[in-house]
């Protein structure tokens, strides 16, 4: 969902052969195609899961809930650490070992353990997003850097559809049992873990590196925390909220609210993230070439609330897939890149990486509470409707944080400032 802006020295590659950048960007797509793949094995199968232990929808959201604890936890420990000891120290053994504890969570036996494994999975899988962004952008050339960066992030698209269809294909095609998605996705991630430890280079800072990054300044809380940065907090959290509703529940809501069995959920699933990959692209170069982010954001979330409201709002499968893909189209994935580019304008330059990771960081606690929130408010109204309508009520929410940024009174933009 985000990147660093922070650019130096890409590590010495060989003049012969594939380039060392475009070796990272691959693995780096591939890394993200596994780790959304193993979040989202879990959806649609969440049904048997439930039937399993016996469980509520608040305890069936809670599952989610947990693992993105874990994963929002380590996000900066993780990032911190690969600066003192090495990111690709960090990184393989967190990538390998998440993928292991798939496996270890579909041969969980009771819901304690099997939550307890699921956390580790969540855990293990927070040490990825620092070091891997601070990893490619030393790695790929800066004339290459957008290109480079938007083909990894397209892997989170391809991992939700695989992950949909492993699930939906072994269980309910194949017949076999709820557990096997889980051992099927830790063999790959665990062979893209071993390309990783293959193909990167990694050269830790010096410390005079390190001094230099920030121009000798000590970074204070505050400058975290400027108006412009505050309203970019709310929103990326309300986003990201409304999100994890959407990829976290329509397989649950598909097979019991519009009866759509097998593949065929994995497929309209899908229609999301896929949607996502143009929406993204586009609002993308309109931002960068109006040099401006607010007018934009003014018209994507607005059209993001009328699409979440409409995939529950209307009983028409037409309608319910014109929602799902625009939501891709105008939902979190897309609005992320406009809302990095505000952090950008708007974090000090010597605490850019900070900024990104108090970002990060607040935006995923919404990934935390939107699981949970949405299957207490089933338990509670009997229908998964309200949660998607609380959904929506908190894009409205952005939408007004996004009316307070100030587009001349960006720091980091020439000209901006002194108007």
């Amino acid at each position: 969902m985000e990147k660093s802006a922070n650019r130096n020295v890409a590590p010495e590659a060989s003049q012969k052969g594939i380039p060392y950048w475009i070796k990272i960007v691959t693995v780096f797509f591939l890394g993200w195609i596994a780790i959304y793949a193993t979040r989202a094995i879990l959806n649609p199968i969440m049904g048997n899961i439930e039937q399993e232990f016996n469980l509520t929808a608040a305890q069936l959201g809670l599952i989610s809930s947990i693992f993105f604890i874990g994963y929002a936890g380590m996000n900066v420990p993780s990032g911190i650490l690969g600066d003192k000891i090495g990111k690709k120290k960090v990184l393989v053994p967190g990538f390998i070992l998440f993928g292991i504890l798939a496996a270890v969570t579909g041969s969980m036996t009771t819901f304690g353990t099997f939550m307890f494994a699921w956390l580790l999975v969540g855990i293990f899988q927070g040490f990825y997003y620092g070091p891997q962004y601070g990893l490619s952008s030393e790695a790929i050339p800066a004339k290459h850097i957008t290109v480079g960066s938007a083909i990894i992030n397209s892997g989170m698209a391809f991992g939700l559809s695989l992950g949909y269809f492993i699930s939906s294909y072994t269980v309910d095609t194949l017949g076999m049992s709820w557990r096997a998605p889980f051992y099927v996705i830790a063999i790959p991630v665990v062979l893209i873990g071993l390309a990783m430890w293959w193909v990167i280079k990694d050269k830790p800072k010096t410390a005079e590196q390190k001094a230099s990054e920030n121009g000798g300044k000590k970074l204070k809380a505050k400058d975290l925390f400027s108006r412009n940065l505050i309203f970019a907090y709310i929103t990326i959290f309300c986003a990201i909220y409304a999100f994890f509703v959407v990829v976290t529940w329509i397989p649950y809501y598909l097979q019991h609210a519009r009866g759509i069995e097998g593949t065929e959920v994995a497929v309209v699933s899908s229609l999301v993230p896929w949607a996502a990959i143009p929406g993204s692209i586009l609002f993308s170069w309109i931002a960068d070439r109006m040099g401006k982010r607010r007018p934009v954001l003014l018209v994507m979330i607005p059209l993001s609330i009328i699409a979440i409201v409409s995939i529950v709002a209307f009983d028409s499968m037409y309608v319910l897939y014109a929602a799902l893909i625009g939501y891709g189209i105008f939902g979190k994935i897309s609005t992320n890149p406009v809302l990095v580019a505000v952090v950008a304008d708007n974090a000090p330059k010597h605490a850019l990486g900070t900024a990104f990771g108090v970002y990060n960081f607040i935006g995923m606690c919404g990934s935390i509470l939107a699981p949970y929130i949405t299957g207490w408010l089933t338990d509670k109204t009997g229908t998964l409707n309200a949660g998607f309508y609380f959904a929506g009520i908190l894009l409205a929410i952005a939408l007004i944080s996004v009316m307070f940024i100030r587009e001349d009174n960006r720091p980091n933009v020439e000209g901006a400032a002194a108007k």
